[in-house]
């Protein structure tokens, strides 16, 4: 269908603003300036309880951020939320609106986690540190407050590559059990020739073939992709025995492709999988519901997702 049209608005207000992002010089300070001055703020959805926490990795502590929704009641259960950006820039502020949103669509806790970055903590720091704070929450829901017996995670873009990676961590290093996780127009694979990139990856819709490129390069650093197990989903020999999943992408979106493929990846190896792709949506729209009406009902779906798989 056409694109959006609140999206081609938003696309048209954001090129007006600033030229196009030349990534074969951009350094990452630059790109973190424009990425944290493109979120779109809105009124913050009010929540029972919003609390900032600091979980051990190793070497480090890193910080993170609990929002408990109104009507959750005692001990709800917890969704494990990794932000997108690259893996090089997004923060808990960047995607604060979002983790408000999805929790109270869901009715569940959500534990926003801001992992250690690259390029200054390359591949595959930002795997290691999701999975560590997973495995922290799983033995801290007392303390936190919920339930982490009922346990999920979630991301969109590069967060969700996260999200599946820690799944597939979780399968095989003995947990922690996980109901189910939620990817928003995941990451899956270095493979540019998905017709999704030939169709999408111009950069006319926000990302761009190329910012996967620069995405993929700092965060690799050198690294070749087939030795990449905890970031290259897509290639993983087996993928049976995880937690089920929802996958949603996006229509003009250049991940959309290989979204899907870990979807039919995902299905073909007997996993529970549900798979959407938003028509007339762009890449990062989950984060856009303050100019986009239409996000509504897809944060919506995604939020009931998560209620049945944990309540």
């Amino acid at each position: 269908m056409p694109l959006n049209p609140a999206i081609e608005m938003l696309l048209n207000a954001m090129a007006s603003m600033a030229p196009p992002t030349d990534w074969t010089s951009a350094t990452v300070e630059e790109v973190r300036a424009m990425y944290d001055g493109q979120m779109i703020v809105a009124e913050a959805l009010a929540m029972a309880r919003v609390a900032d926490v600091s979980i051990p990795v190793e070497g480090a502590e890193i910080a993170a951020r609990l929002y408990v929704p109104e009507g959750a009641g005692e001990n709800p259960p917890l969704t494990v939320y990794f932000h997108g950006g690259g893996w090089v820039i997004g923060s808990l502020e960047t995607h604060d609106g979002t983790c408000r949103a999805l929790a109270q669509a869901s009715g569940v806790a959500v534990l926003s986690i801001d992992y250690r970055l690259a390029p200054e903590h390359p591949y595959p720091q930002a795997a290691l540190d999701c999975y560590a704070a997973t495995v922290w929450a799983a033995e801290n829901g007392a303390a936190l407050g919920v339930d982490a017996a009922r346990l999920a995670v979630a991301g969109d873009s590069a967060g969700g590559n996260l999200a599946a990676v820690v799944a597939l961590m979780a399968r095989d290093r003995g947990g922690p059990a996980l109901r189910h996780q939620l990817l928003l127009y995941p990451v899956t694979d270095t493979d540019f020739s998905f017709p999704s990139y030939a169709e999408n990856g111009g950069g006319e819709y926000y990302l761009g073939t190329e910012t996967m490129r620069w995405f993929w390069r700092h965060y690799l650093d050198g690294q070749s992709p087939d030795d990449a197990p905890l970031a290259t989903v897509l290639r993983a020999p087996d993928v049976s025995g995880v937690a089920p999943a929802y996958i949603l992408t996006a229509e003009y979106d250049p991940l959309r492709d290989e979204g899907a493929a870990y979807a039919k990846r995902l299905e073909a190896a007997g996993v529970d999988c549900t798979y959407d792709c938003a028509p007339g949506m762009i890449h990062g729209f989950m984060s856009m519901s303050a100019m986009v009406p239409d996000v509504a009902p897809w944060m919506a779906k995604s939020g009931q997702a998560l209620a049945r798989a944990l309540q």
